[in-house]
């Protein structure tokens, strides 16, 4: 039974990290919802596993100490409490001052959380429209299907934006020559959390001159080839210079070898993908290289020289908006306030970031279902709140692009010392703010009927159930 039939359910498209983090604030609060998710009748081309919240790219959802705008945006996301992080608490995997995971069990509890609650209903299906009447928040995420990315251009009046966006490669754990490797981590007390591959002069430079000669997929007469530029491929990397990888995801500082009492030229970094540990991601090496190309040249690293590859780097299409022209504040459109946009469609950039604008879309939804009037926003000073404004605001040379949260967002403060000052001082001030602004959106929403708490533990057979 979906709720009682005086409360109308808001539909949310895209059962993602911002999909479930809206559908969960939704239904915590008491109100039913309808969760559409296209898997597995129809999967993206990034996209495997039939369940939901699954996380493509890296594994990794960056890092958690309180001194860093990622780890801010963590503290404000549990006082609200999000069922992202909770998963990702229990499936997390070694990754020195990071948030990892291992996917599957971060998507299979994810998933048991949220067929677990019963105001939500998930409904196995494709959207290929906007739904026509009634709430609706879209959290399809950067690889929205063709039919609902049309629906949704023809409704705004304006051409979505697109970048390609990559994925890593993953090979496993007993494949590696560790008699060439080391563990160590860059910066950091952990050491065992990142294995690494040294390499001298000459193997970077017959590595680089590889990958330039290397076959890539071409790219369709169509598309211009915009990247997200935290995330470059390692070939447009090093079409910008020969040493540019040492400079970059390649770059040895901090990473001294154990055996040589000495910083190799170059080293390619693997972090762990689970726990037992078995598999490996190349940490920084997306590439639109193909398959073949990748296997032989990915061999000449270090230690790698008889890996087994169970995913291959690819290359895909990844779907936003122009979100300054498009969307208010609370991430309606501006042409119609009935729906809602959540996730990296909004144009942030990151898994956290993603499910941050799931979890405000959940509240704005709230508010419009409990007839609030004036529901209290984010502040600037928070991170919630510096990201909104990121993709709402108009960037001042006018080209939007997608953004993780970083503590250039933020208001700058007017104080004297150093960085870490000066950020410390930052937090301080976010954290007050964000703490006071949780008190007025209950105040304004009410409290949980359904308060977050510890996520149950999964058996083995869990989610094969529920998903069958």
């Amino acid at each position: 039974m979906l709720g009682s039939k005086n409360k109308e359910a808001v539909i949310i498209i895209g059962g993602g990290l911002a999909g479930c983090e809206a559908a969960s604030m939704i239904a915590r609060f008491g109100h039913p919802v309808l969760l559409y998710e296209m898997k597995p009748k129809k999967f993206s081309p990034a996209h495997q596993r039939e369940g939901l919240a699954e996380i493509v790219c890296s594994n990794s959802l960056g890092a958690e100490e309180e001194g860093s705008a990622p780890g801010l945006l963590k503290y404000e996301m549990k006082q609200l409490g999000s069922v992202i992080l909770e998963a990702a608490n229990q499936s997390r995997v070694p990754a020195g001052k990071a948030l990892a995971v291992d996917r599957d069990r971060f998507s299979e509890i994810t998933t048991e959380v949220i067929h677990r609650q019963p105001l939500i209903k998930v409904i196995r299906e494709e959207c290929e429209e906007l739904p026509k009447e009634g709430l609706a928040i879209v959290a399809t995420g950067p690889l929205t299907s063709e039919s609902l990315a049309s629906d949704l251009a023809g409704k705004i009046g304006t051409d979505t934006l697109y970048f390609y966006d990559s994925i890593s490669p993953i090979v496993t754990a007993d494949s590696i020559d560790y008699s060439k490797t080391y563990f160590a981590s860059r910066y950091e007390n952990d050491s065992s959390d990142y294995l690494n591959c040294p390499m001298d002069r000459e193997t970077y430079d017959q590595f680089v001159k590889a990958i330039l000669m290397a076959e890539k997929v071409p790219v369709r007469h169509f598309e211009a080839l915009k990247c997200f530029e935290a995330c470059l491929p390692i070939e447009v990397l090093v079409e910008r210079g020969h040493e540019t990888l040492a400079f970059g995801p390649m770059k040895p500082v901090g990473l001294v070898s154990p055996r040589t009492g000495k910083k190799p030229h170059a080293l390619v970094q693997l972090r762990r993908e689970n726990i037992p540990t078995t598999l490996y991601n190349l940490v920084g090496f997306q590439t639109r290289m193909k398959w073949g190309e990748q296997k032989r040249i990915f061999r000449m690293i270090p230690g790698l020289e008889n890996a087994e590859f169970v995913r291959f780097g690819s290359m895909h299409r990844n779907t936003y908006l122009n979100s300054p022209k498009v969307l208010h504040l609370d991430l309606s459109l501006k042409v119609d306030q009935r729906i809602l946009i959540a996730g990296q469609i909004t144009g942030v950039e990151g898994y956290v970031e993603s499910a941050a604008m799931g979890q405000w879309t959940g509240l704005v939804a709230l508010a419009r279902l409990r007839g609030v009037k004036h529901l209290p926003v984010p502040p600037k000073e928070t991170a919630i709140g510096a990201l909104l404004r990121a993709v709402t605001t108009t960037p001042l040379h006018g080209v939007f692009s997608p953004m993780n949260i970083n503590f250039g967002l933020f208001p700058p403060l007017e104080a004297s010392g150093g960085k870490e000052v000066r950020r410390r001082l930052m937090v301080e001030r976010a954290r007050k703010a964000s703490d006071r602004w949780k008190g007025q959106i209950f105040d304004a929403i009410g409290e949980m009927e359904t308060p977050s708490g510890h996520l149950i533990q999964l058996s083995p057979n869990t989610h094969a159930d529920l998903t069958s």
